[in-house]
């Protein structure tokens, strides 16, 4: 018999200001600044978009907090994945909000983290040469204290643990085995010496599904299909990038040549998710699946868009990812990875918007409803 699916979404705490951002961006910066601002770049492209239900809110507001898990709950969600930055010499930013969950005891709702662990650079804002905060390994206090800060929220009963052990994922695993190869089993130490059986380590959906990650100390993956599903159609596609336009209007403001107007790369998400086809590791893999995508409004013309996504197109991603799982009983736990709740300058959302609403959410639901009896 098929376990419970339960479907995990990122969830990106960045929806209040820093100083870092204040800094860096201007004052008062929050992702919303990026969504506000998004134009149309090419015909029919569907910008800016905007919240529905929960509008252009503030995480430090624990309404909000609590409307999310809400509306998450209902909808079959299993739990949120947050972001979490800890970039080494105990230098964390945004950490706020799970803090604030964390003392409030609110909202009871399931929770997780994933360690986000690479530099933070402008390159995603035209500025690629610019750290902004540089992800680093120093030595073996910093581990400790890292896992001191995070020994209360794995302590938390809200906290998601697979076998007693809390479910940790890693953002980008060649960056820490490169920079410490024995991090995770020094984490996994502690938190035996504090009272969990273990940790389940899982990896995030940077590398390829036929990754040696075995090796690298992990439990899980989450599965890198849908990527693998879009590179050949990004390679396919022809557009000029951030740099070469800005070489270009030089060039035509010089005098030397015509301006040319810089294109955005599109793909038709139809077909991305045609070809989308989940496969095992050498460690439970885990589907993921993307509603939707579009990071114009943070990276302009160097932005991808997956045209033509829609709950319906969804709806066929959830049933490849359960067909995917309903012979996986050999895992711990049926997870479906989903990218993301609320990354709105990705244009990757499952909370409602104007124009679909809870479509997606109902989706879910529907599906969830019919598997998880």
């Amino acid at each position: 018999m098929m376990k419970k699916i339960k479907p995990l979404a990122f969830y990106l705490p960045q929806y209040h200001p820093v100083p870092e951002n204040d800094e860096w961006w201007g004052k008062g910066f929050t992702e919303w600044t990026n969504v506000t601002k998004a134009k149309p770049l090419f015909n029919g492209h569907e910008q800016p978009i905007y919240p529905a239900d929960l509008g252009y809110y503030d995480l430090r507001v624990p309404e909000v907090r609590e409307h999310q898990a809400q509306i998450a709950k209902e909808h079959g969600v299993y739990g949120f994945i947050y972001y979490h930055y800890w970039f080494g010499n105990g230098k964390q930013l945004l950490e706020r909000i799970a803090n604030d969950v964390l003392t409030s005891k609110k909202p009871d709702f399931p929770f997780c983290f994933c360690w986000a662990n690479e530099t933070w650079s402008g390159i995603w804002h035209g500025l690629a040469e610019k750290i902004l905060v540089e992800q680093v390994y120093p030595d073996e206090q910093d581990l400790i204290d890292h896992f001191n800060y995070l020994l209360p929220f794995f302590k938390d009963e809200r906290y998601i643990k697979v076998d007693n052990k809390p479910l940790f994922i890693i953002y980008h695993p060649n960056h820490l085995h490169e920079g410490d190869p024995h991090y995770i089993s020094k984490f996994r130490e502690l938190a035996k010496k504090n009272g969990f059986d273990d940790l389940y380590i899982m990896a995030s959906n940077k590398l390829r599904d036929d990754t040696d990650l075995k090796s690298m100390g992990y439990d899980g993956k989450i599965s890198n299909a849908f990527q693998k599903a879009w590179i050949p159609y990004i390679k396919k596609g022809e557009y000029i990038s951030h740099y070469q336009y800005y070489k270009n209007r030089i060039t035509e403001l010089l005098g030397f040549k015509k301006k040319i107007k810089p294109k955005v790369l599109t793909q038709d998400a139809k077909a991305i998710v045609n070809d989308l086809q989940f496969v095992e590791s050498n460690v439970a893999t885990y589907p993921c699946i993307l509603p939707n995508w579009d990071n114009t409004p943070r990276s302009g013309y160097r932005g991808v868009v997956l045209t033509d996504t829609s709950p319906e197109l969804f709806e066929k991603q959830i049933e490849k990812a359960i067909d995917y799982l309903e012979d996986k009983n050999d895992y711990p736990e049926q997870l479906l990875i989903i990218k993301s709740w609320n990354e709105w300058a990705e244009g990757n959302i499952l909370e409602p918007d104007r124009k679909y609403g809870f479509g997606y959410l109902n989706t879910l639901k529907s599906i969830l409803d019919k598997y998880n009896k």
